[in-house]
């Protein structure tokens, strides 16, 4: 069983929460067009399943196929794939027991809800090879794991429109700049097997690199709550929570540090957290 739960990064709940945030700032932009009521719980109840379902058939597709590149690097080389615990007969199965679970959960939303979920099955099956032909492997892997705004907005409203589409870029430069962080962890393996990232097309200019992404996407996000309330409320402020993070990350990020910089990645947890409170307070209120 231990094994399974390693398999899965059960045992990681970051990766779950992290999936699970974006989904949740769908369902807060979407308060003004819906009541705060129990269809508004119960579906983001289901979304938070689903995030721990499909990360972990993610984490499992992604051993299948980095099995070969796992046990060249420190950090991986453990995995039950690379150490034969688990056959990868039985790691097909898993995934597939994931999934048909998951696609319960999806067919209890709209038809337009169902084509969008389904959609994504594609980006989710390129994302492990992204690495191999690109240094930017961690923009991918935003657009993968924020397709949840755009689904849960539009559960809820049946529809996609430009202002989700904003919070879906916000969220997007949010995860190239978390992700980049982390990949930090595997720098001078992946520079050894030929593995790239954004970690290590910027690692001389981190900081700048971290500054640009952060920005962008914390301006990302108050463009996208300007589209749905015209005027400045003062509850924005709380808004500087969720900055803090991110200043925090910039400021202490060294390229040398590396459990320093798995400490500043899972700050953003936090920041996914904090955001989800904030916009939902802002939009209830509006």
């Amino acid at each position: 069983m231990q094994n399974y739960i390693s398999l899965m990064r059960l045992d990681k709940p970051i990766g779950f929460m992290l999936l699970f945030w974006p989904c949740s700032w769908g369902f807060a932009y979407s308060i003004q067009d819906n009541l705060l009521d129990n269809r508004w719980i119960y579906y983001l109840i289901l979304f938070f399943i689903g995030s721990i379902l499909m990360r972990s058939a993610g984490c499992v597709y992604n051993d299948i196929v980095d099995k070969k590149l796992d046990a060249k690097v420190k950090r991986t080389r453990n995995r039950p794939l690379v150490k034969k615990t688990i056959s990868i007969q039985k790691a097909w199965l898993l995934i597939l027991t994931l999934c048909l679970t998951s696609l319960i959960i999806l067919f209890q939303f709209n038809l337009n809800s169902i084509y969008l979920g389904l959609s994504s099955g594609l980006l989710i099956l390129l994302y492990p090879f992204m690495k191999r032909i690109t240094y930017w492997p961690q923009l991918f892997l935003g657009i993968v794991f924020n397709w949840g705004v755009i689904l849960s907005y539009c559960v809820l409203n049946n529809k996609i429109d430009q202002e989700i589409f904003i919070l879906f870029c916000s969220a997007i430069f949010w995860t190239l700049g978390y992700d980049t962080i982390y990949g930090l962890q595997d720098i001078y393996d992946d520079l050894k097997i030929g593995v790239k990232s954004t970690a290590i097309k910027f690692k001389k200019n981190i900081k700048t690199f971290l500054s640009l992404v952060y920005f962008t996407s914390f301006s990302l996000l108050i463009f996208a709550i300007n589209l749905k309330i015209k005027e400045i409320n003062l509850l924005y402020f709380l808004l500087l929570i969720p900055l803090i993070f991110l200043i925090y990350q910039i400021i202490n990020i060294d390229i040398k540090k590396t459990k320093k910089n798995f400490f500043l990645f899972k700050l953003n947890n936090y920041y996914g957290l904090s955001t989800f409170v904030i916009l939902t307070i802002i939009f209830n209120n509006a």
